[in-house]
């Protein structure tokens, strides 16, 4: 089958060879993604209640430009507020999709089983991303008489005008086990992803008012530590559950970026910020990572270069030291660009994106970026969109492997051909058989090198085509220059981006 996945490489050999770009190899493995906020239409569908059709064509859309601008990976929110942006739950759908809570497409369709092979084919991994706390958005929110909030009240904790989880108790825990488990069944998900939604942001006023389940199963611990431990329960639940249904599937958490300040722990980072995820959202982050009970996590860094009370670049080096050699991408604040305020006055800097994304580049224990959210970047906010076509994003990159999920890469393609043709060289090869582990090739990455080239796999600027697709095993190098003799090399890649042994082909490009 011929490969028919599109990025632009022939812009970006453009770009190379007007020199347009710079000489320095970019990363050929980093995880690049943006969260797509589906709750209050943020993001996707733009208005509740579009037909089938439209949301589709929504969605395509968002994802071209998307794949355009070099994302890799999309994070998008199929769970907001104990609803539904899928067909196979018990949960009733979306308000946000339809316009009514419970109220099906019309015409009928699964959004997350198209919004999966959409991301599939386009080589995106899809991360589905739940809101864990929510059951219901605000005090106007109109339920169903079947959703939860209604048929098991007393799991419901009444804050800040809304009903959370009311996660001390063990069968809240179970039931939200159920709905991620569910997910990963029925559906071909890549990841699983939590927000920062714990316990509740705090408001003036307001008391959590889970003492007599405190009383309940407090088992002696004060509240504080029991509710951090509700929490640990929960992420080490669904570590365990994910590991025995579907191993290969990751799970990542995107917490408030601030874990301590060092006036609070000395293990804690070098910022004065007043809000922390360990004491005001009970979510001991670092312990999750350092336990390996997640294998990414994505601090919230929404802070600028300049905000004196946690500074960027702080942040980052806190982070960067507590990844205990898991995944760490940072979620980028793209829509505070535009956006400054007397305390954080850099956003309105139109290079403080590009300060961060270079920052970020030169620390190896730093995976990738998520940016929230999918509109900052759409509406190209003070041209973020353009600086990363055109410099941070401008060649393509591959999801880095997890060793610890998955070690074993996959056999090389076979037979490896390469025939100049009138449209350009054109390129066969072989599947290869399954590897020890099981594991076949999901895609394939073809690679052209001039004669006189180092020949470097490291080099993502070498990179043709990414093939996606076991059975996509032919291509044709339309960049390909008459008179020039070339070597191409072939990869073969699993589904957790572990990269085979290539094979090579040397051809002559004969003159037109």
């Amino acid at each position: 089958m011929r490969c028919p996945y599109r990025i632009l490489f022939s812009f970006l050999l453009f770009l190379r060879i007007t020199g347009v770009v710079s000489a320095q190899t970019p990363p050929k493995r980093e995880f690049r993604a943006v969260w797509i906020a589906t709750v209050d239409n943020i993001d996707w569908p733009s208005v509740r209640g579009l037909s089938s059709d439209n949301q589709r064509a929504e969605f395509i859309n968002l994802l071209d430009q998307h794949q355009r601008a070099g994302i890799n990976a999309v994070v998008v929110q199929i769970r907001a507020a104990a609803d539904a942006f899928y067909a196979k739950g018990s949960e009733p759908w979306s308000f946000w999709l339809t316009g009514q809570q419970g109220r099906a497409p019309e015409p009928f369709y699964d959004p997350l089983e198209f919004m999966i092979r959409e991301a599939h084919d386009r080589g995106m991994e899809f991360h589905a991303w739940f809101n864990l706390d929510r059951a219901t958005f605000s005090k106007l929110s109109s339920v169903t008489p079947d959703h939860i909030s209604n048929l098991r009240p007393e799991w419901m904790l009444h804050y800040g005008g809304r009903k959370l989880f009311n996660l001390g108790l063990p069968e809240v825990r179970n039931y939200v086990t159920g709905v991620v488990t569910n997910i990963i069944r029925n559906y071909d998900v890549d990841g699983i992803h939590f927000d920062d939604y714990f316990y509740p942001y705090g408001i003036a006023g307001q008391v959590v008012r889970d003492e007599v389940t405190f009383k309940t199963y407090g088992n002696g611990m004060n509240r504080d530590n029991w509710r951090r431990e509700n929490v640990n329960q929960l992420i080490r639940q669904l570590h365990d559950s994910i590991q025995t249904i579907k191993p290969y599937v990751k799970f990542g958490v995107s917490p408030f970026g601030v874990w301590k300040n060092r006036s609070q722990d000395p293990d804690g980072s070098e910022t004065t910020g007043g809000l922390t995820s360990y004491f005001d959202l009970y979510a001991d982050t670092r312990k999750w990572i350092r336990e390996g009970w997640i294998d990414y996590i994505a601090p919230q860094v929404y802070f600028s270069t300049d905000f004196q009370k946690v500074p960027y670049r702080l942040l980052v080096d806190w982070w960067v030291k507590n990844g205990f050699n898991r995944h760490l991408y940072i979620g980028q604040g793209a829509f505070r660009i535009n956006r400054s305020t007397p305390r954080d006055r850099a956003w309105n800097d139109p290079n403080e994106m590009s300060t961060q994304l270079t920052y970020n580049r030169q620390f190896s224990q730093i995976h990738g970026s998520i940016f929230f959210s999918s509109k900052s970047l759409t509406a190209n906010l003070n041209g973020v969109r353009d600086t990363l076509l055109t410099n941070f994003y401008r060649y393509p990159a591959l999801i880095p492997p997890m060793p610890w999920k998955d070690p074993e890469p996959p056999l090389s393609p076979k037979d490896l051909k390469a025939t100049p043709t009138p449209e350009g060289v054109e390129l066969f090869w072989q599947e290869p058989a399954p590897a020890p582990d099981g594991d076949k090739a999901q895609y394939y990455v073809v690679y052209r090198f001039d004669r006189k080239d180092k020949i470097s796999m490291d080099d993502p600027t070498h990179i043709v085509a990414i093939c996606v697709g076991e059975h996509t095993t032919r291509f044709i190098d339309r960049t390909a220059e008459p008179d020039k003799r070339y070597v191409y090399a072939v990869s073969s890649f699993d589904r957790l981006h572990n990269e085979s042994v290539p094979i090579q082909v040397h051809v002559r490009v004969p003159e037109q």
